[in-house]
């Protein structure tokens, strides 16, 4: 095994985001969008340092402004001019592993904007050479499409996905699930694949598996359900729970699976956003909960708080960032320690 991708909540060197400007991806409701990511950063600058993506010197000072009245720590906020085309870094930004001497590489996958959906996405696709050509990290290139926010992983060899995504017409046509498993074992350290089938409705990623399930220790993974058997989704992720209940981590050994319940419905003129607690982010001090205005939030924050013992779990309103089609672990991409 020449690299290996660290789990989530292994320590930390930061964090990096992108500062929220294409107002195509929240129409008619981008003017809070900026004060959620503020809210975001401020959180994490209690805890890591946090990389922060700009285009230029005058979205800088913007971001500046908003951070200063958010009373985010500044000194923790290293501002990186590399201009991208959307802000969910998650997916097209740096995916670090360490080689066998513990080094740090970035893995930079090509990003087709979840199958060609929102063009143009050039500049989000260059986003992982360009940091490596600023920090100075080696630069690992498989040649194939990937998404952040498709995989997670324990640390130990195990990674979580979903056939909907990985293995779409539209990510890589000409490649077969096992090819695919190889790219896995090859760059990221990868035994055991874990294949859900598919994602909730309105996700437009094809499934990202960071709305569905997400390990929160080497052996424990914690998944969305539905309750109400009238939803749409209550099929498709009463599936995954049954799934993951017999799946085995890479040593043959059956997981913990804990249950969060789905959130109320989300809708926006009409259309249902892909509202999930599943769109968390372990940060070295805390874990950021995506919430959304209805009872089950303090319900998913108290589960999720008997994993991280020594992390609060803070929720943050994210009833208008999802309009975006997106949440906390979208917005984010961790740089290990």
């Amino acid at each position: 095994m020449r690299y290996l991708m660290p789990a989530e909540w292994e320590p930390h060197k930061g964090t990096w985001i992108a500062w929220p400007h294409n107002r195509d991806h929240w129409p008619d409701k981008f003017e809070p969008i900026p004060g959620t990511f503020a809210e975001i950063v401020e959180k994490l600058t209690k805890s890591e340092k946090v990389f922060l993506l700009v285009n230029d010197e005058m979205m800088e000072q913007d971001a500046r402004r908003l951070l200063i009245e958010n009373e985010s720590i500044l000194s923790q906020i290293e501002f990186v001019r590399i201009p991208t085309d959307t802000s969910w870094t998650r997916d097209y930004g740096p995916i670090f592993v360490r080689d066998t001497q513990g080094k740090l590489c970035v893995t930079d996958w090509i990003f087709n904007s979840w199958g060609n959906k929102y063009p143009p996405f050039d500049l989000d696709d260059i986003v992982p050479k360009k940091i490596c050509q600023q920090f100075g990290f080696s630069l690992l290139e498989p040649g194939i499409v990937l998404e952040g926010g498709s995989i997670d992983v324990n640390g130990k060899g195990s990674l979580l996905t979903t056939e909907q995504c990985l293995l779409n017409s539209n990510r890589n046509p000409k490649l077969t699930r096992y090819q695919i498993e190889k790219y896995l074992n090859e760059f990221l350290g990868v035994t055991n694949v874990l294949w859900l089938k598919q994602g909730i409705i309105g996700d437009d990623t094809d499934g990202h598996i960071d709305d569905l399930a997400r390990f929160t220790d080497p052996s424990t993974i914690v998944c969305a359900v539905e309750t109400d058997v009238n939803d749409e989704n209550y099929g498709i992720l009463k599936k995954n729970y049954n799934d993951l209940c017999g799946m085995r981590d890479e040593q043959g050994k059956s997981f913990n699976i804990i249950t969060l319940p789905a959130p109320d419905p989300v809708y926006f003129k009409n259309q249902r956003l892909p509202a999930s607690y599943m769109n968390f982010y372990i940060a070295n001090k805390s874990v950021l909960l995506p919430t959304f205005r209805c009872e089950k939030d303090q319900e998913a924050q108290r589960i999720l708080q008997k994993f991280f013992p020594t992390r609060p779990v803070v929720g943050i309103d994210c009833t208008d960032l999802i309009w975006g089609l997106g949440a906390i672990h979208c917005s984010t991409q961790l740089q290990p320690l």
